[in-house]
């Protein structure tokens, strides 16, 4: 095991990384910028140091900072987390340059996954489903983009061949909407990836998102955790995730399972990550892409599962070998998380600020993963994500009671937060009965009924 780790993040998942340190007995070190000084994670790990100002491109993405603060306090291991570096190739190879363990895939197989047109071509080689699209290498002129739309057959879907997380993605219906909708959407890659390549794919109506866990050795043995439903989504983020998916049967969710697993293989990839999936209403699915790192809804399926995908990095970076084949994992009743953000969901606007009270919802079944707390200020510089609520329970529908329960316990105070518009999904009938797809969360916020209205109507 290792005889010191750096977290390279901050927030909810530096906190969840140093926690399984300490499981492990691993001291930890934090880095931090100077917004951050007072953030939880700094005081939660052995060690801690100022990488640099606010600004992240300084601090959380500056490599040399975060390889030197390594170094110098004798840490062998990094971990990335997720967003920030986790999916930087660059990182990985820096690290093992410097004689540091990245707990995580090989900078190859980040940089394989993290080009989205060759990961296209290798799952499509590889027999597993792909959604037509670009072909080649991408797109960066509009008349090649225009040809493409025109070949796929609107509506498509523009994306950037570089990245994720919904930047540089649109949905377009026609050619005029393609023409202004392509620059605007190109800018955006830039500006996060450093790279104007895109390439477009025919979008799906009413279709779910649907991930698998899954777990790799460097042995080249590879199993899924099973599957969560991301179709709560806002402005392609995800806002609500859950465990199972309420209209997988088990014949589609072993032939899903099979495909994720074997798109891993295919790349020889090891450590945990995600495979993505579309799955429409006929029940056809077909590969996205694949997260080269933890997923910000990980605890949901360590809730089904009890398995602990940090501590499972860690190991696997290590070398162990996995523990557990797929024979024997075992699910058990329903998970959901939902993703408290710092801001005013009716505006669409963060909400940074002074947080004056805190207190954490609780009980059998419920489990948050914060990093505030009273007199904490939230900065403006990072994402607003500030809490994860996780609810398990028996069955779905007790999930749902659990989570509603536990949402109207949870209170935070001196800032904004999406806690009420949670609350007026988990009364929306459509969600109760799991009716739902990725456009769910658009449609409803235009006509959304109060709760109480939603709560009488579903009764």
């Amino acid at each position: 095991m290792f005889k010191k780790l750096l977290v390279a993040n901050r927030g909810t998942i530096a906190i969840r990384i140093i926690r399984a340190c300490r499981e492990l007995g691993i001291p930890t070190v934090a880095v931090y910028s100077t917004a951050d000084k007072d953030a939880l994670h700094v005081r939660m790990a052995d060690e801690s140091v100022c990488i640099g100002p606010p600004a992240a491109e300084n601090s959380y993405l500056n490599i040399p900072s975060i390889l030197s603060a390594a170094t110098t306090f004798g840490a062998d291991a990094v971990h990335p987390g997720y967003g920030f570096l986790s999916e930087n190739g660059d990182f990985a190879e820096a690290c093992q340059r410097s004689g540091l363990t990245f707990v995580g895939p090989r900078a190859r197989h980040i940089r394989l996954m993290g080009d989205k047109p060759r990961a296209r071509r290798i799952m499509t080689r590889a027999g597993v489903p792909v959604l037509p699209g670009s072909e080649g290498k991408g797109v960066t002129e509009l008349r090649d983009a225009l040809a493409d739309g025109k070949r796929l057959r609107f509506p498509v879907l523009i994306k950037a061949a570089a990245g994720g997380g919904g930047k540089g993605m649109r949905v377009v219906r026609d050619a005029n909407e393609l023409s202004k909708m392509f620059p605007i959407a190109q800018g955006e890659s830039e500006a996060a990836f450093g790279s104007r390549t895109m390439y477009l794919e025919k979008y799906l109506e009413r279709a779910r998102h649907v991930e698998f866990q899954i777990v790799a050795d460097s042995h080249r043995d590879v199993i899924h955790l099973g599957e969560r439903d991301c179709s709560i989504q806002r402005r392609h983020q995800k806002v609500i995730e859950e465990s199972p998916c309420p209209v997988l049967n088990e014949r589609l969710r072993q032939k899903m399972g099979k495909a994720a697993v074997r798109a891993a293989e295919v790349v020889g990839y090891s450590n945990v990550g995600t495979v993505e999936f579309l799955l429409a209403p006929n029940h056809e699915f077909y590969f996205i892409e694949m997260n080269t790192r933890i997923q910000v809804e990980h605890g949901v399926t360590e809730m089904v599962t009890g398995i602990d995908l940090v501590k499972e990095s860690i190991r696997l970076a290590t070398g162990e070998p996995l523990r557990i084949k797929q024979k024997q994992v075992k699910f058990d009743g329903a998970a959901m998380e939902f993703r408290i953000y710092a801001e005013d969901p009716d505006r669409h606007l963060p909400s940074p600020g002074l947080v004056t009270h805190h207190h954490a919802a609780g009980g059998l079944g419920v489990r948050v993963e914060t990093a505030l707390y009273d007199g904490y200020r939230v900065p403006v510089h990072y994402d607003p994500l500030v809490a994860k609520l996780i609810v398990h329970g028996a069955t779905r529908k007790e999930a749902l009671a659990r989570a509603r329960a536990a949402l109207r316990e949870y209170q935070i105070d001196g800032i904004k937060t999406n806690i009420p518009l949670h609350l007026k999904i988990l009364h929306d009938p459509d969600f109760i009965r799991g009716e739902f797809a990725t456009d769910f969360l658009n449609r409803y916020e235009k006509s959304a009924p109060a709760p109480e209205a939603a709560a009488l109507k579903a009764s």
